[in-house]
Order: structure tokens, then sequence, then C-alpha cells
């Protein structure tokens, strides 16, 4: 039965009869490229694009995800680009398509999503067989996870701060929390990636506090000043690492080992007595600001 190498927009894309030049503008493609051992044909990339680390660094970077050097991308003679719906703009596709480049359009909004993305990158590139190891380890991996009887918690996940942001249930980060059983706040937002305001409601209905490593990168120290400032118990507080959350393509496979991981972490309210002890200690210093 032929390959289905239909991308994320609906065009249908052929198998390469020849070597490839390729353009990654999307940081965990680009990873997903050297995983397939495609390394050899990717001729540029974008400064986010950062693993495989030693690999990539010597590769000509094009710009951002959403602004690029067009003069030195059309430099390296691309013959393919790598684009995705939410990480770069329509308009820089479009240009592309104009230039001529054979342009393939990304957008997993799941977990599940990264089997087919393995099997269009590969089917377009002639490595079935190396996808098709990616997606045995992928679905080995996520059976796993699923046989877990996972409690469920409810979780604030935050990206960014000045201002706050969130995602939304809609989005590939809180599919792959919900493997584990953790659940998105708010329930509803109106965009996919909303701003938050932290009142006490939103605060006490969250079993964890979530702060991701990217694109903001959260740092312990900020998980202090928002538990003194919001009075909110350090115990609920967590860095969480965005790649393994956030990232598909083959970085998806650690993701889901990661996700599993901390999920098995001690619950926000341990019961052993130092911990009570620091959580009396919190709740005291809380009334004695009031």
């Amino acid at each position: 039965m032929p390959l289905d190498l239909t991308d994320a927009i609906g065009v249908q894309h052929a198998p390469i009869t020849a070597p490839a030049r390729i353009v990654s503008l999307v940081p965990s493609i680009t990873e997903l490229l050297f995983a397939l051992k495609l390394g050899d044909q990717v001729v540029g990339r974008t400064h986010y694009c950062i693993h495989p680390a030693p690999l990539v660094a010597p590769l000509p970077s094009v710009g951002g995800t959403k602004k690029i050097r067009n003069a030195r991308l059309q430099a390296l003679r691309p013959t393919h680009a790598i684009v995705n719906i939410d990480e770069n703009p329509r308009d820089l596709a479009e240009r592309l398509i104009a230039d001529g480049l054979q342009v393939i359009v990304t957008h997993p909004l799941a977990p599940e999503d990264n089997v087919p993305l393995y099997r269009l990158i590969g089917g377009i590139f002639n490595r079935v067989a190396e996808a098709e190891a990616l997606v045995a380890r992928f679905e080995r991996t996520l059976a796993e996870l699923r046989q877990v009887a996972w409690p469920r918690r409810r979780v604030l996940y935050l990206i960014w701060r000045k201002p706050w942001m969130g995602i939304d249930r809609d989005t590939y980060i809180a599919r792959m929390l919900a493997l584990v059983g953790w659940e998105t706040l708010p329930a509803a937002c109106e965009t996919r990636y909303p701003e938050l305001t932290l009142d006490k409601a939103l605060l006490d209905a969250a079993d964890l506090v979530l702060f991701s490593s990217e694109p903001y990168r959260f740092l312990p120290q900020d998980l202090e000043t928002f538990a003194r400032d919001y009075d909110c118990p350090p115990e609920k507080l967590r860095l969480i690492d965005g790649e393994m959350t956030s990232w598909y393509g083959s970085r998806a496979i650690q993701g889901l080992r990661y996700m599993a991981q901390i999920a098995r972490e001690p619950t926000p309210f341990p019961r052993s007595n130092s911990l009570q002890l620091r959580r009396r200690r919190f709740e005291r210093h809380r009334a004695e600001r009031r």
C-alpha cells in the first residue's frame, strides 16, 4: 500500500528521487531529521534548533522561527523547507513556496500525532525503515504509560510571566500532561495560549503549579518569589522541562518517559513530619502577613 505523504494542510508530497537540501524552521523537527539519519541533508536551521547539540552547531542559522534572513536561506540552495503551523507565520511559508521550495507543513496536536509525523518525514526522504523504528519505540513507550492508573491532578502550567500565560487543553502540551492524569487549568480558554489572572480561586483549584523551562525559562528563584507574592504553598510549585512536554518528533519518546517519572514523584502535600512542619511554618507566616 502506498504511503500517505499528506502534510498538515493537505498537500500531497512525493518521495524524493535525489538527495535533498533541507532547511528546518522547527527545532523539534531538526532533531527528528537527525534521528532519521538525514543530518547530511540538513543545510540550514533556526538558532533555536539546538539538538542534537554537537551535530547542529556547524549548521548555518537563518534566523528565528518567526523571522528569517531570506537571502541567507536562499544562499543555501535548499530544495525543501519544513515548517509548523504554531511556530512559523503563514506568510513565511507562503514566501518559501513562492520561491520554489517544497514546503512541508507540520502540526502535531497530540502525542499520538508523532506516528504519522515520523512516517511523513521518513516517507518523503526515503527513511521508511528508520521511521518505523521510531514508531515502534514510541508506541511501546506510550503503551507502558497507559498501563498505569494515574491519579487525577489539576495543574496550572505557566509558560510566561509579565503577563502570566498558560495553555488551553487543546494543545499538544495539555494532551501530553493528560497521559499521566494531569488536567490543565483553566478548563476552558478563549485562546490556546491565554493570558491568565492568577486569583485565589484559580490557585486553590490547582494541585500543582508547573513552571516551564520554555519559552520563558523559569528558575528556582521564580518559584520562591511566586510563593511569597501569591501566598501559595511552596509544595505546590514545580519546575518542568518544557522540551519534554512540548517537543514532538523523536524527543517525544523521551518525553513520555519523563512524564512517567515526574508523575511518580510525591504528591504536593506528603504526610512526612518534616513537610508537615514546613507547611505549618508557611501557614503561620501567611497569617502573620495578613
